[in-house]
């Protein structure tokens, strides 16, 4: 799943403009450690690790929902319904997250009980869909998701929910920290993109010289 998802984030970023990476390979740093110190701050804070995560979680949908938003006032007809709802839904579930994390940390961590399995799962099924190297990691994503639904199903039945609830924690926690792996990565990517020298501007030559014979750059025209 690493190699796959920094290979997205490679992609993309080989792309993109020298001007943009400089803008953009700070942000993701700061976003790829941040993700780390949450997650192994949730760890180490066990009287309000889930709220933590959730909290964290939520604020990220927020604001990644509202520049989804801003970004279909100016985006093409075809794809500004798309941003639209999709701003709409990120913005509301991270809105009820941090709501839920300011409750209760037993709220919270119920929450992460009941997501892990679900997020698990459904992001597998979209990745195995899909062909290639990601359907393969699609497939190893699904047994994992499995084992970690088992997991959990076995320590609230067999101990106590609240036991399951702390697990889904700590593994909501590793699952924050592997995902800050791509996200470094591709700020790598970002940064080397960034320091790439700019183009040379094209030379251009004059409507009356285009007939000349020195057109072609005798004149230094």
């Amino acid at each position: 799943m690493a190699n796959g998802g920094t290979g997205i984030l490679t992609s993309s970023t080989a792309a993109m403009a020298p001007e943009v990476a400089r803008r953009t390979w700070p942000r993701w740093i700061a976003l790829g450690v941040a993700m780390l110190a949450v997650a192994v701050a949730a760890v180490l804070w066990d009287a309000a690790g889930a709220r933590l995560l959730l909290g964290a979680s939520g604020a990220f949908l927020v604001v990644r929902g509202a520049l989804l938003l801003r970004g279909a006032r100016t985006a093409p007809a075809e794809l500004a319904g798309r941003a639209r709802g999709l701003g709409a839904v990120a913005t509301a579930t991270g809105a009820g997250a941090l709501v839920v994390a300011l409750v209760s940390e037993a709220a919270a961590a119920t929450v992460l009980l009941v997501a892990v399995p679900v997020l698990l799962l459904g992001a597998a099924a979209a990745l195995v869909g899909r062909g290639g190297a990601v359907r393969r990691g699609g497939q190893a994503l699904l047994v994992w998701a499995v084992l970690v639904t088992g997991l959990l199903v076995a320590a609230g039945l067999g101990q106590s929910w609240e036991r399951a609830a702390d697990a889904a924690t700590v593994i909501t926690a590793l699952a924050v920290a592997v995902l800050a792996v791509p996200v470094l990565v591709g700020a790598s990517g970002l940064r080397a993109v960034a320091a790439r020298p700019a183009p040379a501007p094209e030379r251009t030559i004059s409507a009356a010289c285009a007939g000349c014979a020195c057109g072609a750059g005798g004149c230094g025209a």
